[in-house]
Formats: C-alpha cells, structure tokens, sequence
C-alpha cells in the first residue's frame, strides 16, 4: 500500500497526541484515508531529550531544512506554536510544495492572508482546524456545513482554562486566585496564564473565526479584550440571584458593513445552553439566516481532542478533497465597531457611603446619561458602606461609561466594584 511521509515541527503535548492517536488508531486510519501515514521527521530543539517516540521510528531533527529539503515528506504538521519561527517554516513548507497542517491559532491569526496565498499559489492545502476549537470541528462546519448560509453571529466560549476557573468559583465558590491554582494543579493552565485569562487566546480564535465566517480578514488588534482577572465570588453569586453564569465570551455579529467584535466576561442566562457549559469544555454557537441557532460543543483543548483535529486535517489532504479556500480571503471589506458603539445590557456594582440621598444622587446621573435601570439590589457593608447592584436595560456602551466615569467621582462613591455585560443570547 502507498506511504505518505509526514515531518512534523514541535514534539510537545500535541506532537504526542498526535503520534498516540496514529498508534491506537493505525487500522483505521489507513483504512479510512487508503493509504499508510508515516511520520518519518520529527523537528525537536533538542533529539536527547527525545528517545522514545510511540511510532514507528521517525528520525528527530534539530533543523529544518532536514524536513524541507525531504522530498519524500509531502505533509508538513506544525505544532511547535507562536508565531515565529512557525510562519516561516510553514511558508517555506509551502513553497516547497509540500501541504501543510498547524494547530497554531497565533500564527493563523497574524499571517492567515500570506498562508492561504502561498497554498493557492502552490496549489496546496493549508489546513487549521485545531486552531480554534480543539476538538470541535468548527472550521470544517462553517467552511462546509454552513456554506449555504449567511452567518449573523457568533458566540463562543473557546478557552478552557478560563471556562475551568469560572466553573470553579460558580460551583465550588471558590476565590478566581484559588480556581487558577487549581487549574494550574490540573495543568489546565500555565505557569504564566495571561494567554488564557487575559482574553488574548479567545481573540486569536475569533479572530480566525470571523474572517472565515463574514468573508474578510480581521486583525486581532482591533477585537475588544477584557480578561476574567477582575471577576470576583461576589460577581458570581450575585449573577445567580439575577438568574445568570458568567462565561469568558467570543462575540462576532455583522451589522450591515461593520462588525462588532468583542471577548470579555459576561452574564448568560442560566437556562440557556451555553451557561451549561462548564470545565475545560468549548462552545460555540452560530446564528444563520437559514439554519437559524446552532451550538457546537466539546473538548476544546488537550492532547488527544486537539491532535484528533491534526490527525483528520491529515487524513482529508492523503484523500484528496478538494482544496477549500479559507481564512485570509478579502473578499468583503468590513469595518470594525469601536466598543462605545454598541448596545447591550450591563451589570454594575459599587461601594457607596451608607446615606440618605446617595441612591438618587447616583440615579441623576444614570438618568442624565440616558441608562436606563432595569433592577436594583442594596445591601448594608461594615461600617457606613453599602453595596448597590444594578442591572440595565440595553444601553450604549459609551453612554454608559460615560456614566461610570461621572458616577466614580461622586464624593459619596468609594469605588466602581464591577462593570460586567449581560449577553443574551439567542432562544426557543
């Protein structure tokens, strides 16, 4: 039966994944794909550190032009992350004539528009659907699934580690500082975890996401980023009472030319499916003007889901499907909301000094800056503080900063505690 050799640049937590599923599930994938997939190259930084692979026998290369200039090694699979020297060695891949497959969400974020124009110059394919979603075949469903709709919006949860820590402290009531270290215990997160609960990881993925669904390319730089560092027990027991989860969300909507484009913590209804996502789990739910709302959930990270995506982007180019054009095409030029465009409905909190007059001194403002109030909770601190939470109607993000900033400097407001945005969601 024919071979197919693959190199392989990065041996880490993926690479393993990827070299298991190949042995557990050689039968079928040689079935399925018709042909012997043979890992023959493996990139490493260092081969001593690397002596028993679970394979075959690939032979381990500190360098890269042992996998490039192999002309026997027709796929090359990127897993070494970052976004260099990953975009260069898999545009060399490229020019070489060789496919190639990544999970790299950084480097398909950055440089989808030089990838995909290599690929189509070379006529090859660039496959990254482990990019976004792990195990969720997402980029296959909208690239294919979903072709015959125009898709409206998405809402993702697509960071696991900080979908874990949200979970803890909703279910556990655990502090955010004691979700992290657990799930860095649980090696969910790193040692540096920014990435993750800094948002920087969902906007890299929705970036990737929305220039694949609207038909155009987004720089990540111009994505709204809040982070769920500022997200406290209080916040979490206080959105059940209002009937609401929080979850790190990944919003894309369209509106006419301009996309809203925003990752930060909100508040979801607690009976919507999305806020029974919980763990280390992904989510993502489209919004299309033909199949209406669909969710998609999983294992959105990991060795095994994520090199599960790897091995069938592998296993779909050694079949010979039809090469799909994909994210970085500009076809559509779309512009991107400023945050103080747009509309939602929001969560606020302050500490206030406990006195007559404080309640409506802060509603003048409210009124003044036309946000409407939808409900209001006071509750008596320690000492002459007092706590008011309110809810409101949907409003202009900028008025209500606008808002806030006025409300902060009242003699009688010792802080602005939480400022979170309530998402609703889509629902039969």
């Amino acid at each position: 039966m024919e071979k197919v050799k693959v190199g392989m640049l990065g041996y880490g937590t993926i690479g393993r994944g990827v070299f298991e599923i190949m042995k557990m599930n050689r039968a079928y994938i040689t079935a399925n794909s018709g042909k012997v997939i043979e890992i023959s190259r493996v990139l490493v930084r260092d081969v001593e550190k690397n002596q028993e692979p679970l394979l075959s026998d690939p032979t381990f290369t500190t360098s890269i032009d042992d996998i490039i200039n192999d002309g026997s090694i027709q796929i090359v699979v990127e897993l070494m992350g970052g976004e260099e020297p990953a975009t260069e060695y898999m545009l060399r891949a490229l020019r070489a004539g060789k496919h190639v497959v990544t999970a790299n969400k950084l480097a398909v974020a950055v440089g989808g528009d030089k990838l995909i124009g290599a690929a189509r110059e070379m006529d090859k394919h660039f496959f990254y659907e482990a990019s976004v979603g792990g195990g969720i075949p997402i980029i296959r469903q909208i690239n294919e699934s979903l072709n015959a709709n125009r898709i409206e919006s998405i809402a993702g949860i697509i960071n696991g580690t900080s979908n874990y820590i949200l979970t803890k402290m909703s279910k556990q009531g655990r502090s955010f500082e004691e979700a992290l270290a657990l799930a860095q215990q649980k090696g969910y997160a790193e040692a540096d975890p920014t990435s993750d609960v800094g948002g920087f990881d969902a906007v890299y993925k929705l970036a990737i996401m929305t220039s694949l669904s609207f038909f155009t390319t987004v720089d990540y730089r111009d994505i709204y980023r809040e982070g769920i560092e500022k997200v406290t027990a209080e916040d979490i027991e206080y959105a059940k009472r209002f009937g609401y989860v929080i979850k790190l969300l990944a919003i894309a909507k369209l509106h006419g030319k301009q996309l809203e484009l925003r990752v930060h913590p909100a508040m979801v209804r607690s009976d919507h499916p999305m806020a029974n996502i919980n763990n280390s789990y992904n989510a993502i739910y489209i919004v299309g003007n033909a199949v209406d709302d669909i969710m998609i959930s999983g294992k959105g990270a990991g060795a095994m889901p994520t090199g599960s995506a790897v091995v069938s982007d592998i296993i779909s180019i050694v079949k010979g499907e039809p090469i799909v054009e994909g994210v970085g095409v500009p076809k559509r030029e779309l512009g991107v909301m400023d945050i103080g465009e747009t509309y939602m409905q929001y969560y606020i909190r302050l500490t206030v000094k406990d006195a007559a007059g404080v309640l409506a001194e802060i509603s003048s403002v409210f009124a003044r800056h036309q946000v409407s109030i939808c409900t209001l909770v006071q509750e008596k601190m320690e000492g002459d503080l007092a706590q008011l939470i309110f809810t409101t109607h949907f409003t202009k993000e900028g008025s209500l900063r606008q808002a806030v900033e006025a409300i902060e400097k009242l003699d009688v407001v010792e802080q602005v505690s939480s400022l979170i945005r309530i998402e609703e969601l889509a629902k039969e």
